[in-house]
């Protein structure tokens, strides 16, 4: 089969490679898909690049221990494992799965899930991490309920697209934080307002405080963060680039050992994934309260075109590359 591969770390996607590899057969509790798209996230970069170092305890310390990119996925399941019950060989599904960016990869039941009948494959393959990630950032740590003030920075991005749609379906009101380029897609995605990250500090947002503040993917200081907080808002950081080279989460860290003495709550997550909330998330889109935002999409021969589009700050919403048509 068709992959996109690397055998060293490397910060440029000039470090992978299109070659014909085996194709992986499922064991017990797998399913292997024959992959129609498969979504870009930050986490791509961050497995291609070995960073943060202490990633690499995971993924191989010197080279990549799974030498195929891409963790998002949509396709058709081709075979499963013993005990597998919930999909069968021609089902539509979506989810997670390690090397995507393959014309087959293998995922495990508990992270998939049957597509939104409204979706196609490259809106499918936008959804699963992105979205989860989202879910979980509104719904389980920000606790986000109706009538509640939001501000979602990064509002534009993979997963701040689906944070603005999840925010708004929860009840809030959602101001988005994003460049003045793409205000119109925070707009579109349902944000009551948008602050453009370009004006004085970037959160220029007058008086107003927020009960629940999204940082995604972002680098502020947290006096700054907080300083847009109600008393006893909640901040949930959400991946971000600045916490250093070895751990990648000195920020967070910062944000988690200051909240115990604080009225506010300050903390971040791992996302876990999860067939419940990717079902969940189904509900969601088949309502039509959540769309995926797809930007722009690639072959599968320039998947490392795509990850340096995403890394390059260019995408309006999700970046997408298509394995098989």
């Amino acid at each position: 089969m068709r992959a996109v591969v690397q055998d060293v770390y490397g910060d440029t996607s000039d470090v992978m490679r299109l070659e014909q590899i085996a194709r992986p057969e499922p064991g017990p509790g797998q399913v292997l898909v024959r992959v129609a798209a498969a979504g870009v996230d930050r986490g791509v970069w961050h497995l291609m690049a070995g960073k943060p170092y202490a990633a690499r305890l995971a993924f191989g310390l010197r080279t990549p221990r799974h030498p195929v990119r891409g963790r998002e996925f949509a396709g058709r399941v081709e075979a499963v494992g013993s005990g597998v019950t919930t999909v069968r060989p021609g089902d539509e599904i979506y989810g997670m799965g390690e090397g995507t960016f393959a014309e087959y990869v293998l995922a495990s039941e508990s992270k998939v899930a049957p597509r939104p009948a409204n979706l196609s494959a490259v809106q499918a393959a936008a959804l699963s991490i992105s979205g989860v990630t989202a879910l979980q950032a509104v719904r389980d740590h920000g606790r986000v309920t109706a009538g509640q003030q939001v501000l979602v920075i990064g509002a534009s991005g993979g997963v701040g697209s689906f944070a603005v749609q999840i925010a708004k379906a929860s009840g809030a009101e959602v101001t988005g934080v994003s460049s003045a380029a793409k205000a119109d897609l925070v707009r579109a995605l349902g944000a009551d307002s948008v602050v453009d990250y370009s004006v004085g500090d970037g959160l220029e947002v007058g008086e107003r405080r927020f009960d629940v503040v999204l940082d995604i993917g972002g680098d502020r200081p947290l006096r700054q963060l907080r300083r847009v907080l109600t008393p006893h808002g909640r901040l949930v950081i959400v991946g971000g680039e600045g916490g250093g080279r070895l751990l990648g989460i000195g920020r967070q860290l910062r944000a988690a050992a200051l909240s115990p003495f604080v009225g506010q709550t300050l903390g971040f997550f791992v996302a876990s994934e999860k067939a419940a909330d990717l079902v969940l998330l189904t509900g969601l889109v088949e309502s039509g309260q959540v769309t995926p935002a797809v930007d722009r999409t690639f072959p599968l021969a320039e998947a490392a075109a795509a990850v340096t589009y995403m890394t390059g700050g260019h995408a309006r919403g999700k970046v997408v590359v298509e394995v098989s048509r």
